[in-house]
């Protein structure tokens, strides 16, 4: 059996990069998972292929939602309780960030829109997994952070900010529901080379003075191990943080980067 036989999880921008990786992780450990995604082609493709490779069968589901709509973060939470019954684990995974720009030339558009993707989908997420999880008494809550939640660089601060956020709330809603049952983490991965990254990547670079090729080797050399992290590597942690093994740690901001960040 695996650590998580008979549990239920939701994983937001489930689909590719950080997010399907810890999908997967979760199916291989015994655990039902709804994936999130905009695409419903993608969401189809994904659950044809968990299925096909771990032999998932009705135990992954896909629920189309856009992150930054409230409305669409309700209803993927509410949708898992719907077809699997309950909600054990969250990871407000989905996240990202464009219209880079030094903060004297930010719009207002770029930030709104960072801390929606980011700060908001995952506030909105975990209030409405907190309404399923008190009741019973047991949870898991995941957040994705990031090492930028740990530290500023120019030129990205739409990203900086709304990761330092979901620290503050992580940090903040483990103290008030560790009594009930629940626990609040953060994870905070280094630079990983995901479709995410590779499509909003250039253009962050491009604001920092760099190109992308200079950014992603900034990253590696700022780490103890001198490369970039695989999204496996997330997937394992977020595995630990949702079973019964994981149960005693709660308000952390965990690094998965190579030990580029201060703390």
């Amino acid at each position: 059996m695996g650590e998580l036989t008979g549990l239920v999880a939701c994983v937001t921008g489930g689909t590719r990069g950080i997010g399907r990786a810890t999908a997967e992780a979760f199916v291989r450990e015994g655990a039902s998972v709804v994936v999130n995604g905009r695409s419903p082609e993608k969401g189809a493709q994904a659950v044809a292929e968990m299925d096909s490779a771990m032999d998932a069968g009705d135990r992954v589901h896909f629920i189309a939602g856009d992150v930054k709509q409230r409305a669409d973060c309700e209803a993927v939470v509410d949708g898992t309780v719907e077809r699997f019954g309950k909600i054990d684990i969250l990871f407000a995974n989905a996240g990202g960030a464009s219209g880079h720009a030094p903060v004297a030339d930010l719009t207002d558009e770029a930030m709104a829109d960072s801390l929606e993707w980011n700060f908001w989908h995952t506030f909105w997420t975990t209030r409405a997994a907190l309404a399923h999880m008190i009741p019973q008494g047991s949870g898991r809550i995941i957040a994705m952070s990031s090492v930028e939640g740990k530290v500023g660089k120019p030129g990205i601060s739409i990203y900086v900010a709304a990761k330092h956020a979901i620290n503050g709330l992580v940090k903040s809603c483990a103290q008030e529901v560790g009594p009930l049952g629940i626990t609040v983490n953060a994870v905070c991965p280094g630079a990983i080379e995901t479709d995410i990254m590779a499509a909003e990547g250039p253009p962050a670079a491009e604001a920092m003075g760099l190109t992308y090729e200079q950014l992603l080797d900034q990253f590696a050399q700022e780490s103890a191990i001198k490369r970039l992290n695989e999204v496996e590597d997330v997937a394992e942690v977020c595995v630990l943080l949702a079973s019964e093994a994981g149960g005693g740690i709660s308000g952390s901001l965990i690094s998965i980067d190579g030990g580029t960040a201060p703390y």
